[in-house]
């Protein structure tokens, strides 16, 4: 199944496919890979599986507005949640998105995880489960985690190559006009293959040089967490397991850029890296995000609002305190800070 998340970088039809494989494995009926704007609850539908039109058409337009689940938004990437991880059970049942949503689908529970986040908007992965299947228990958490990393590399590296479809046999030549710098390694880490970003890069040494034709990264842990990470590539995507998902790169000037590594000897992406005796192919690009700089300047009361809506505000449940760091607040709310009467909440700074 690794291999195919994989391959959905190369082939994005494959991803319907691939979500009901992971609805299967993690114990659930539907799958799907949303993305959602935390203040104005906009959210889009990018590949789903198992989902009934109608209501999910209602979930975009409407009830992601009145989902308690997207507060994990203020949540780390790859935590897993479901809804008892948002408030307690027997109040998400008195809430109008579980009467008017949830369940007239039969949806008793799911499990989430956050792929990829900004200031203002995240992805994330969904499995529902129904009736019959019950609440999300320890197994489904143990699964949901194993495979979101690697959903989350795929995730991040399809944003990068944009890629409606692609013959593997084609992969660098239809890669070579990317902004992004995008190299082909072996095992050692030799150069086979850059394109004009990449060759840029290496020109300036911003991040990387060329040693004997070796890609180095100018940050010694960097440098050693590739050289594992394309080492373990050659014996497939099994040995490289999560790392490489999300390498940070910082330029002498401050200016941050991010690296994903995707192997190439298993699957569809077997015949790319044999064309050119590649076990890797490296994506490098400018963080869409600076966490300092973007949480500054995105606005409190934006931030309070993104929250405000994220919570199931019923009569009769509101949030007696709202405090940083967000995950340690959501962990209150859950044991039972929900209460009746006049709210105070505190600004996260």
């Amino acid at each position: 199944m690794i291999c195919e998340i994989y391959d959905s970088t190369l082939d994005p039809s494959l991803w319907p496919q691939v979500l009901g494989k992971i609805a299967e494995f993690v114990g659930g009926q539907s799958a799907g890979l949303i993305s959602i704007d935390s203040v104005s609850k906009a959210g889009n539908a990018h590949y789903t599986f198992g989902c009934n039109p109608h209501y999910l058409k209602l979930y975009l337009d409407q009830y992601a507005k009145l989902d308690p689940t997207t507060a994990m938004f203020f949540f780390t990437t790859e935590r897993v949640a479901s809804i008892a991880d948002f408030m307690p059970y027997d109040e998400y049942l008195e809430t109008r998105f579980h009467k008017e949503w949830a369940r007239p689908q039969g949806w008793v529970d799911w499990v989430s995880a956050v792929l990829e986040k900004s200031a203002t908007s995240f992805a994330f992965m969904s499995v529902m489960r129904d009736d019959p299947t019950g609440l999300v228990d320890d197994s489904a958490r143990r699964r949901m985690q194993l495979l979101t990393p690697h959903v989350r590399r795929a995730v991040l590296i399809s944003k990068v190559i944009d890629l409606k479809s692609t013959e593997a046999t084609t992969f660098a030549d239809a890669l070579d006009g990317l902004s992004a710098g995008f190299f082909l390694v072996d095992a050692r880490g030799r150069i086979v293959h850059a394109n004009a970003a990449g060759h840029a890069m290496l020109l300036t040494a911003t991040f990387f040089r060329s040693s004997g034709g070796r890609l180095v990264a100018n940050e010694p842990r960097a440098d050693r967490l590739l050289g594992d990470v394309f080492l373990a590539s050659a014996r497939g995507d099994a040995e490289v397991g999560t790392s490489g998902i999300s390498v940070p790169l910082t330029a002498h000037d401050g200016e941050r850029h991010v690296a994903h590594v995707l192997p190439l000897t298993s699957g569809a992406r077997r015949p790319a890296g044999s064309a050119y005796r590649a076990s890797a192919a490296l994506f490098v690009h400018k963080t869409s995000l600076d966490p300092t700089a973007r949480e500054i300047a995105c606005s409190k009361s934006a931030r309070l609002s993104a929250l405000a809506s994220a919570l199931p505000f019923e009569p009769g449940l509101l949030p007696a305190e709202l405090s940083r760091p967000a995950e340690e607040s959501f962990d209150r709310v859950r044991g039972g800070v929900f209460a009746g009467g006049p709210p105070t909440i505190f600004a996260i700074a």
